[in-house]
């Protein structure tokens, strides 16, 4: 069992959060092919902060904390959030900017694996889970505690570097870019509606 848990914390930590760092990256470099700064513009960038937040926040939670019954319902609830902002982001740039079947696939990766890694985080954490619906023996608890067994200080510095380049940084630079050509977009934006009146005369 202990060798079975063992397993499931690696798959997690060596494969699912550097395949997650892989697909967002992916995703910023396909916004920046399309322009992203002069199609959907800043109101997707905000919307990709706000995933960026809520994948991030709860699965740093899980790295640094004793998961239990709080840190599942932190999990649970940014999964939720994060699906539901997802829908409101493809749904706002498709009407905006052309979306590769490319990128919807990497989009679909971007979804699925935070639903893999709280479902395995579940699975080795059951008792807490179950506990919330008043199943079990074990009382769920709801404290903020650092791991009686933390993670490798040398893993947690290699993850966080990378996900400052290749997330923080990247996603960053796209806002930027984004607010920097918001004024100039504005104005083409309206022209546009001033010249529809005379061209229709």
């Amino acid at each position: 069992m202990e060798e079975c848990a063992l397993l499931i914390r690696h798959y997690l930590l060596f494969f699912l959060l550097p395949l997650w760092i892989i697909a967002g990256f992916t995703d910023y470099v396909l916004h920046k092919q399309t322009r992203i700064e002069e199609t959907a513009g800043t109101k997707e960038s905000i919307l990709h902060a706000v995933q960026l937040g809520e994948a991030g926040i709860p699965a740093l939670f899980a790295l640094l904390l004793d998961i239990n019954a709080l840190i599942i319902v932190i999990m649970l609830t940014g999964l939720l959030l994060h699906e539901i902002t997802a829908i409101v982001d493809v749904s706002y740039a498709s009407r905006r900017r052309y979306v590769s079947p490319f990128e919807h696939h990497v989009h679909s990766f971007m979804e699925i694996l935070p639903l893999i890694a709280v479902s395995l985080v579940t699975t080795l954490y059951w008792n807490q889970f179950v506990a919330l619906f008043g199943i079990g023996s074990d009382r769920p608890r709801f404290e903020l505690h650092p791991k009686a067994q933390p993670i490798s200080t040398a893993y947690l510095l290699v993850l966080l570097t990378c996900i400052a380049c290749f997330i923080v940084l990247p996603y960053a630079e796209e806002l930027w870019r984004c607010l920097r050509a918001a004024p100039s977009r504005r104005l083409r934006e309206n022209t546009k509606h001033t010249l529809r009146p005379s061209q229709a005369a």
